[in-house]
């Protein structure tokens, strides 16, 4: 699901660049964008958010449709906004922002992006904890679980979160060449775990497998009724802090030209399509065992534990599966959110935020709602972190046109830019009100926030710089 910044992987050199534009000569072709934009878009969220889409009741039309259109738009996102403005300026999303917001509302803005990374991270370590769980016969998070579900799963969450966290803190380099390594192995674990899934449902031709889904059913207890809308609008900003927020300006910013984005459809249509259908077609096979029927004809809703639907098809081979995808998202993840509060306490060392990113993480992943309420979760990540990214397109686009100056808290010395965050309040704020209060889906709102939030920050520009 996630392609976070920075991608220290890619930069071969010691030197980050961090507050420089990236030179000629440190540029990487199209081949380095390729795999890993596929390899972590094929990530341990894949294993509970295809299951999610089926307890959803989603029809085979709104799953297999919709998928394909939100996923484009997703990638004519990452190709005509971030690549574009990533090669033309050459700097990190941070020093962006910094140049344009100031040091001080950086900061505001790491402190919910380390949360949301730790919260996301959280979730991770709950699918590798299914996974751990399996051998101890532990009984698996339902769907409407919020709360720790027993002390076996309180010892394994630990022991997996601390695990990961200890290797998180050791830096990222080994951690990112061993996921790309382990990339390969996670994307034929899903594409076996689909097929045998299909040989267990009976699946023999194209009108089987397009009866999976059918006209779609009643959602689960729990969860929301997905539409075609819903999983159009959703596959296109589960990302959206990475395109539209402009979190992939310090990945691209390494790219020789901005067609590089265009090998973001590795991932949406490796991870984001096949992963996501194979993982609901696991779970479309479980919902046939006996222990699932009884399950539904109580009223409950079956557990979308990842662990078990993996063991269901491909035995110990999908245990390893989840564990080492969950891993491989987690720990990236617990060093970025790392970085964020690096930020905020410059005096720390690397190792020790990130412990601490870790141990928020693991706490986070004592509690299975995020995990089993991902879809929600993701689209909140979304939806407050990309109207940050409209401030960047905004400025980049409109700026010349309508007489303000570009980057205005490097030029006037400010640390606090109040039309940035005035725009990012108000947009966050009247679009989350409007969901909570007529029961919007959230994903609905994103596009409307971001266009919100870049107009406002132009007109508060206008208004308050002094040139």
């Amino acid at each position: 699901m996630q392609s976070n910044e920075p991608l220290e992987s890619l930069a071969s050199t010691q030197e980050e660049y961090e507050r420089t534009p990236v030179p000629a000569s440190a540029l990487k072709s199209w081949k380095s964008f390729l795999g890993m934009y596929a390899g972590e878009h094929a990530a341990g969220t894949e294993f509970v958010i295809g299951p999610l889409f089926l307890a959803a009741g989603v029809s085979a039309f709104d799953l297999l449709v919709g998928l394909l259109l939100g996923n484009l738009m997703a990638v004519l996102t990452w190709r005509f906004l971030t690549a574009e403005i990533a090669v033309k300026n050459r700097l990190t999303l941070y020093y962006q922002l910094e140049k344009i917001c100031g040091r001080q509302l950086v900061t505001v803005y790491n402190v919910a992006n380390g949360v949301l990374f730790c919260f996301l991270a959280g979730a991770m370590i709950t699918v590798s904890a299914t996974a751990v769980g399996v051998p101890f016969n532990m009984d698996m998070p339902k769907l409407t679980d919020t709360m720790p579900t027993s002390f076996t799963w309180v010892i394994i969450v630990l022991v997996v979160g601390a695990v990961i966290s200890l290797i998180a803190a050791r830096g990222y380099d080994a951690v990112s060449k061993a996921a790309n390594w382990m990339a390969p192995f996670i994307i034929l674990g899903f594409l076996a775990s689909g097929i045998v899934a299909l040989n267990q449902l009976g699946v023999s031709d194209l009108e089987g497998f397009w009866n999976i889904w059918g006209e779609g059913t009643d959602p689960m207890p729990g969860q929301i009724k997905y539409t075609f809308w819903h999983v159009c609008i959703w596959s296109w900003f589960c990302n959206a802090a990475m395109h539209m927020g402009m979190s992939d300006l310090s990945v691209l910013r390494y790219a020789k030209t901005a067609s590089v984005g265009w090998t973001t459809a590795a991932g949406m249509y490796v991870g984001h399509y096949i992963a996501w259908i194979a993982a609901c077609l696991l779970y479309a096979a479980y919902l046939k065992t006996p222990e699932a029927i009884v399950m539904l004809e109580n009223g409950e809703a079956p557990p979308v534990a990842p662990g078990p639907l993996a063991y269901n098809a491909i035995g110990f081979f999908g245990i390893i599966a989840v564990i080492i995808a969950g891993w491989t998202t987690a720990n990236p993840t617990i060093y970025r959110a790392g970085l964020a509060f690096q930020a905020i306490i410059p005096k720390a060392s690397t190792f020790w935020v990130t412990i601490l990113a870790g141990s928020v993480a693991t706490i986070a992943g004592l509690f299975p709602a995020f995990a089993m309420k991902l879809l929600g979760f993701v689209a909140l990540y979304g939806f407050i972190l990309a109207p940050v990214g409209a401030v960047i397109v905004f400025e980049h686009y409109f700026a010349e046109r309508i007489g303000i100056r570009k980057n205005y808290a490097e030029y006037a010395g400010l640390h606090f830019n109040h039309a940035v965050f005035l725009a990012w309040g108000i947009s966050f704020g009247l679009f989350y009100f409007i969901s909570v209060t007529q029961d919007v889906f959230l994903s609905f709102l994103t596009l409307p926030a971001w266009l919100l939030c870049g107009v406002l920050f132009l007109f508060l520009s206008k208004r308050s710089q002094r040139v």
